[in-house]
């Protein structure tokens, strides 16, 4: 029903272009001014940076389900309108305030916009800007943030993964999931063992490098793991899906072993049986990155800084799936509601939305990312 509710409520026919467009001092942007409705692409003036901010030409934007949530007022951060979507992105900065010292003109840089990022144009904040190394693309950097910054807090801060270690992710074709397999294998040394919810989706977690994959719509996730990795189980999980299948991914922990939970994409949040903590000396946590970044902003940084310098040192391998216009953005909304991406996607053209796609949303957590991406055009 809510799948139902969302194709009534975001039609195909979303693309809303205003007249009276020019050069001028003026940018593009996808702005919500109803909610539930189709976004519109509007001019939007713009205005003076304050000493700590810097203007970004943006290249590409990150659209998680988070952004089509707010967009219907279901998220728990609910903007006043009209506003602009899209919470990270990509692109080159083109204006600093005076008291700005941690990037110049001309830098590449990722950020972390809060909303407001699905436009040709976005002021941030200084410390909210991270630069982007020569040999990483502003694609690439524009799929890190939110799946590889919660990957690698996720085993590494959180989970502790260890070389040789076996871990078990959940929701394994979408943006973070694949981000887990990336991190666990190419950084950590750790076997990785992908769960989805269809062949295809376990298909695409074993290119990427898991070592084995479940079905989990076909059986019994605890028994296929067992088949896969013996009595033993797992030593890490992380779980994106909740309900029963975090039930499943816990009993098949192994002694001492640890879970992550990091949403519940199935809609259902699971009661914790505590006995199978005691018995097996099992540690169960949450993560929720954003928070980091008020509560611990030094951690919140390590975890951007790490996912930058292993795709510099091409340690990990963003995915990107498809490719979507600024104008396009109303489609590539539908195509994460239809649940029809895997990973990562981007979009061609002045500006672009490339999403990253996952097993069913999470209100909480991005399991569907589309990339806004921007190439220099006459009016900027």
């Amino acid at each position: 029903m809510a799948s139902l509710l969302c194709r009534r409520s975001l039609p195909r026919t979303w693309l809303c272009r205003r007249a009276g467009q020019g050069c001028g001092r003026h940018y593009r942007a996808a702005l919500c001014a109803e909610l539930k409705q189709p976004l519109a692409i509007e001019e939007v003036a713009r205005r003076p940076v304050r000493p700590h901010e810097v203007r970004v030409e943006v290249h590409f934007c990150g659209v998680n389900f988070a952004d089509i949530l707010v967009c219907r007022g279901q998220y728990q951060e609910k903007p006043p309108l009209p506003f602009t979507p899209g919470m990270e992105f990509s692109g080159i900065v083109l204006e600093t305030g005076a008291d700005v010292s941690s990037v110049k003109e001309g830098d590449r840089v990722i950020g972390l916009s809060g909303f407001n990022g699905m436009a040709e144009e976005y002021i941030a904040d200084q410390k909210t800007l991270w630069r982007v190394p020569e040999k990483v693309s502003l694609q690439e950097a524009a799929v890190l943030p939110v799946s590889y910054g919660t990957a690698i807090s996720a085993l590494e801060h959180r989970a502790h993964t260890q070389p040789g270690e076996t871990v078990l992710v959940t929701a394994a074709a979408g943006a973070t999931g694949l981000a887990v397999i990336d991190v666990a294998t190419n950084v950590l040394q750790a076997k990785v063992i992908a769960a989805a919810g269809s062949d295809d989706k376990c298909k695409l977690a074993v290119q990427r490098g898991a070592q084995g994959s479940v079905n989990y719509s076909q059986g019994s996730l605890k028994e296929a793991v067992r088949r896969l990795v013996g009595s033993r189980g797992v030593d890490v999980a992380i779980d994106m899906v909740g309900g029963e299948v975090f039930l499943e991914a816990l009993r098949s922990l192994a002694w001492e072993g640890r879970i992550v939970v990091l949403g519940f994409a199935g809609g259902n949040i699971a009661s914790v049986p505590a006995n199978l903590l005691l018995l097996k000396n099992i540690s169960a946590m949450g993560l929720y990155w954003g928070r980091y970044q008020d509560q611990d902003f030094p951690l919140f940084s390590r975890s951007l800084s790490s996912a930058l310098q292993y795709c510099q040192q091409g340690r990990i391998r963003p995915y990107v799936g498809s490719v979507f216009k600024l104008e396009e953005v109303n489609d590539a909304f539908l195509h994460v509601i239809q649940r029809k991406s895997t990973g990562k996607e981007t979009c061609s053209g002045s500006l672009w939305l490339a999403r990253c796609s996952s097993e069913p949303w999470n209100q909480h957590w991005t399991m569907a990312v589309i990339l806004l991406s921007l190439f220099s055009s006459p009016c900027l």
